[in-house]
């Protein structure tokens, strides 16, 4: 069984400015793996505002675009695992909210594209169409890595508890989670939503979310937080910009199937999903 490691969640803050964005991930990479991290994650939209208006001026394509080959190069260069965040993604004449994964040599492993858009209309609170920018992605991402199996998901992809439990099935170890929950959403669901789908799976959830930037058109929430197979905390930031270190034990995750066997009693025999509802 593989030994022990660290994760590195990073908590960036996130500004107008491309090159600064980029600059500032590189150097938060470089100093999560001189801490010992063996992965790194970064946050949802790290490269770029949270706007609709924005997504398209800060789109690349893989493989050409800067912000891809810098989370190549900085994988490369700390020889560790980068999952990076998320950015927009031109394909053709559409648009993706996508994490980009890289080894620790700086091969491409993977790309998970939102697969759930945020589309919510909060009464008096909040009003925000991605649908109106985005493209949903269609494909469940695990990537295999030398640390095991690791999920990936963006944001509202959270609130879909099938697809965390598809991904344990699979193997996973871990889901890593990009998001920027808002001041609304935030307070009242993200960690509990990360608890919940650690306790539903018995793996390890890692909430990655970008500083609160309070001028901003979209405010985060911040807060990014780890979770253990128990559903407990391991690890949290507060709203600011910050680097945070979780370890990850496969024995935990084996030791809390063993002792509480959910995932064996599940009664498919009685709710298995066999048709659309």
């Amino acid at each position: 069984m593989q030994d022990k490691w660290i994760l590195g969640i990073i908590q960036n803050r996130v500004t107008e400015e491309k090159a600064r964005n980029i600059n500032k991930a590189r150097d938060m990479i470089s100093e999560a793996a001189a801490r010992g991290a063996r992965a790194v994650a970064l946050p949802e939209m790290f490269n770029c505002p949270y706007d609709n208006k924005a997504f398209p001026l800060f789109a690349e394509s893989y493989p050409g675009g800067e912000t891809i080959r810098m989370l190549s190069e900085a994988a490369a260069a700390n020889k560790i695992y980068v999952f990076g965040g998320s950015i927009p993604e031109e394909e053709g004449d559409r648009i993706y909210n996508t994490c980009f994964v890289f080894g620790p040599d700086g091969t491409f492993l993977a790309r998970h594209r939102k697969m759930h858009l945020f589309d919510v209309d909060i009464k008096g609170k909040l009003k925000f169409k991605e649908s109106d920018a985005l493209g949903a992605g269609n494909e469940i991402t695990v990537v295999n890595t030398s640390l095991g199996k690791i999920g990936v998901g963006i944001c509202y992809d959270i609130r879909f508890p099938e697809l965390a439990r598809l991904m344990s099935l699979q193997g996973a170890v871990l889901m890593i989670l990009p998001a920027a929950f808002n001041m609304v959403s935030g307070p009242a669901h993200w960690e509990l939503s990360v608890r919940m789908r650690a306790v539903d799976n018995q793996f390890y959830v890692a909430g990655i979310a970008p500083a609160r930037d309070e001028t901003a058109s979209y405010v985060a929430y911040g807060h990014s937080v780890a979770a253990d197979p128990w559903g407990q905390v391991i690890g949290a930031l507060d709203e600011k910009e910050g680097l945070l270190m979780v370890e990850i034990d496969p024995k935990r995750i084996e030791q809390v199937r063993n002792e509480f066997p959910l995932l064996k009693h599940r009664r498919q025999d009685i709710y298995e999903v066999k048709g659309k509802y």
